[in-house]
């Protein structure tokens, strides 16, 4: 494997610049970057952003308009041959060798790239005990099932010893137990010095796994730094969802704006509410008091308690969220989709960013909820996550 005694920077991406003939516009706008030897890279953005132009121009198969693009110390423009020596392609979808068994895949990509007999024998050997393979390192590749064809390609990839490795959704639709192996795997190649370039649209795997991450729309970079001071920085530090049902003289809009000015909200959003019933069974500590007699005082006695400090099945867990409700949370999808509640009025599913403990903004975010005379629904305190990050600055319309 690569050691650090290489260059400095693994991927340089200077001013780099991709215009089709028929485009409309730059698909890669001045993009510029780098990643260090031994580093794992997240490259994300939403469909259409520029960041499969951005690798086809790093793995030479895209020639870029203008900028500069370096893959290992070698520009991939000048010299795309002594480029292609230094990096290895694990695509997303499966291009192995029908012809060949799994061992031969990996032997005579080894000896494309000049690896001598003794050498590659040795390498496939190795590679296919790691990836959990040399059981069935001879048998046909058609009786492999999607995981196991995609611990082959990344073994593959690895077998000329690439100072960079890109990776394009290496764990899409993989069981569990294939996903910790080609992450761990992804893991020790990092510490022998391979640099890892990843594209992904699964967020939470991707916090979990890079070092740095890199958000670009419209062929440009939105921004660069690890997840946790991404999440900090731009999310807040906690989350805590409100669903309500506003008065009747009462708007979406006033209310969120209401909201937005309580001290210590950072930010504050309107979602769309999850389809399914108004009361949730069995849940949460407001299960069974929406709409009943004492429904508000009770919730108000709960929330008041939260915000002193209170314990209770609401209270925040180590699952990192805390929930108290009946009408359901979840990922949210944009404005609109409320609930219908007593009277027809529809649910209101209310997001607040907030930079202190979100159980001491709950007195205040009730006081302006009860001066507006709006009824809190429920309740889920939480902490914001890569994927917050992400629609924040791309936005929730899809792509």
């Amino acid at each position: 494997m690569p050691s650090r005694d290489g260059p400095d920077l693994a991927v340089e991406v200077r001013d780099l610049v991709k215009r089709y003939p028929r485009g409309g516009g730059n698909a890669v706008d001045g993009l510029s970057f780098t990643v260090r030897p031994g580093e794992i890279f997240g490259l994300l953005g939403p469909n259409g952003a520029g960041k499969s132009t951005t690798v086809g121009i790093l793995t030479t198969r895209i020639r870029a308009t203008g900028g500069q693009a370096l893959v290992g110390g070698v520009d991939v423009g000048r010299d795309p041959v002594a480029a292609r020596a230094q990096l290895a392609v694990v695509p997303q979808h499966n291009n192995l060798d029908r012809a060949l068994t799994p061992r031969q895949n990996l032997v005579y990509h080894a000896a494309y790239h000049g690896v001598r007999r003794t050498e590659r024998e040795r390498r496939a050997a190795d590679l296919l005990d790691g990836f959990g393979l040399a059981d069935r390192a001879d048998r046909r590749i058609d009786v492999y099932s999607g995981g196991m064809a995609q611990r082959l390609m990344i073994a593959r990839a690895l077998m000329h010893e690439p100072a960079v490795l890109f990776l394009d959704e290496p764990t899409n639709a993989l069981d569990p137990q294939t996903r910790l192996l080609i992450w761990r795997r992804v893991r020790q190649m990092a510490r022998r010095g391979v640099c890892v370039v990843l594209t992904t649209h699964q967020m939470n795997e991707a916090a979990a796994v890079v070092d740095r991450v890199g958000i670009v729309d419209h062929g440009r970079l939105l921004t660069l730094d690890t997840p946790q001071n991404l999440v900090r920085g731009l999310a807040g530090e906690s989350i805590l969802d409100l669903t309500v049902t506003p008065a009747p003289s009462d708007t979406a809009e006033g209310l969120v704006a209401a909201l937005r000015q309580v001290d210590g909200v950072r930010k504050a959003e309107r979602l769309a509410l999850p389809a399914g019933p108004a009361v949730r069974a069995g849940g949460g500590a407001f299960a069974g008091l929406a709409g009943s007699a004492d429904g508000p005082a009770a919730r108000r006695a709960v929330l008041a308690a939260l915000a002193a400090g209170g314990g209770g099945p609401w209270a925040p867990g180590a699952a990192g969220g805390a929930r108290a409700g009946a009408a359901g949370t979840g990922p949210g999808g944009g404005p609109g989709g409320g609930l219908p509640a007593q009277g027809g009025r529809a649910r209101l599913r209310i997001r607040l960013h907030v930079a202190a403990a979100p159980a001491t903004l709950l007195a205040p975010a009730t006081a302006v909820l009860t001066g507006r005379s709006a009824e809190l629904n429920d309740v889920h305190i939480g902490t914001p996550s890569l994927e917050d990050v992400f629609v924040e600055l791309t936005g929730r319309e899809p792509r």
